[in-house]
């Protein structure tokens, strides 16, 4: 690649944007009272000088306050996986807090029971308790891990994603052991006292790991995600396993991203077996929501448990956790929204996106790949696929993303700023993939000169 023509065309898009964009330039300007100019530090990871401001946004449709409408194809970086305020969710929010009355009371309400019932039929796990984050339900689990078993250690892998759980901020060194994820901020410890590390799709390392028996839980992601996405190989997540039950260790599957695989995520996809499963995000349909389940086996330890104060000591915290209003988003969504059909329909659509990727590499006879999670789509600059998660890190390119996140959004399609995913949503439609299709193209063919 023509890295001098990458730049000027970047320098380009970046003048578009600003041109463009006045309204958002003016109001980031203005935001002195906020840390980073921005209401959560996440929203400076943007191509560009400055975020685009939110005016507006139904289903798969986003309108700044410049007035340009967009194909959002971030959804909330997974939070809006449901399109933004469907009109089941918004019409059981209103019914609660505005018919009703009340959204934290402090009891609870009939609803939980029924969102209880229906995740453990879609996911197997038979006991439910809610937060208003994976985060926080991620946190939960690790602590009942180690209550349960009485070790210190979780066991992550390198680049996963668990929302901003201490733990997790542990990366593979470039002699093999764990190491601080660069960048992380305040770290209370040193991370290798409370965690190991092995790489995706490693399973001697895992075991190597497991072998010091000091390890309370694997937590672990089905497929890496915001990392880009990476697939598990051919009897990699069997062997995950079989090790764990081996060494006596938990296994939590977080599957607030890789829900995207289909009703009950990817633990019903491809037949896994954890022994708590966390969730977050998208089970809210915009509204804070989070769960984590718990085999019967699992909770029927811990509730045996005298020496245990699960009533206030837990750990889970937040006296929002669980609250009506949240519960009431959650039973919508999963009654009404997020759907067997539904979830036919973005992953057809997944799959039209995926190929149009495809075609636009290979036309150019691009060193780079196209990975595919369900209803999520993601473009890598790396061929094959990375297939652990220190590959996916190496395999970034800044510039080239910049690029194509700033020229696609200077036409109208947004995807997610961390990396290069598209997801589907139930609003969705073919004219939105065949528009980022043709798009796709057209930037390559800028980049190839």
């Amino acid at each position: 690649m023509d890295r001098a023509r990458l730049r000027h065309l970047l320098a380009r898009e970046s003048a578009e944007a600003e041109a463009r964009n006045p309204r958002s330039q003016a109001a980031y300007a203005r935001a002195d009272h906020l840390f980073g100019r921005v209401p959560m530090t996440w929203m400076n990871k943007t191509a560009g000088a400055f975020p685009r401001y939110l005016a507006a946004a139904r289903g798969a449709r986003v309108t700044d306050i410049d007035g340009h409408e967009y194909v959002d194809s971030c959804l909330g970086d997974t939070g809006a996986m449901t399109g933004h305020s469907p009109a089941a969710v918004t019409a059981a929010v209103q019914h609660r807090f505005a018919g009703l009355g009340g959204a934290t009371a402090m009891l609870p309400t009939e609803d939980a029971e029924w969102v209880g019932a229906e995740l453990t039929r879609r996911f197997g796990l038979t006991r439910w308790s809610f937060s208003l984050t994976a985060t926080d339900a991620n946190r939960w689990a690790i602590r009942l891990a180690r209550a349960v078993t009485g070790r210190p250690k979780i066991l992550v892998n390198s680049y996963c994603y668990h929302g901003s759980v201490d733990e997790s901020l542990i990366v593979t060194g470039p002699d093999g052991t764990g190491t601080a994820r660069p960048g992380n901020v305040g770290a209370p410890c040193d991370v290798t006292l409370t965690s190991r590390v092995a790489e995706f799709n490693d399973l001697e390392q895992l075991e190597r790991e497991l072998a010091h028996g000091d390890v309370a839980a694997v937590l672990m992601e089905p497929a890496l995600t915001n990392i880009g996405i990476v697939l598990p190989e051919p009897g990699y997540l069997d062997g995950v396993r079989e090790l764990t039950r081996r060494h006596g260790t938990l296994l939590i599957n977080d599957e607030t991203h890789t829900f995207s695989a289909g009703p009950g995520g990817c633990t019903v996809a491809w037949d896994l077996a954890p022994d708590v499963l966390t969730i977050g995000k998208a089970i809210g349909g915009g509204i804070p929501a989070g769960a984590y389940g718990l085999s019967a086996e699992l909770a029927d330890r811990l509730l045996g448990r005298d020496d245990l104060d699960l009533v206030d000591m837990g750990g889970v915290g937040g006296t929002l956790a669980g609250n009506a209003l949240s519960v009431a988003a959650m039973r919508a969504t999963l009654e009404h929204v997020l759907t067997d059909a539904a979830f036919a329909h973005m992953h057809r659509l997944a799959e039209r996106f995926e190929a149009g990727v495809g075609a636009g590499i290979e036309k150019h006879a691009l060193p780079w790949s196209v990975s595919r999670l369900g209803a999520r789509t993601e473009y890598r600059f790396s061929s094959p696929a990375p297939r652990t998660g220190t590959e996916a890190a190496a395999a970034g390119d800044t510039e080239v993303e910049d690029f194509l996140h700033l020229y696609l959004a200077n036409r109208g399609i947004l995807l997610t700023p961390f990396h290069n995913m598209a997801l589907m949503c139930p609003d969705t439609t073919e004219q939105d993939v065949d528009r980022h299709t043709e798009l796709f193209a057209a930037a390559l063919a800028e980049l190839a000169g």
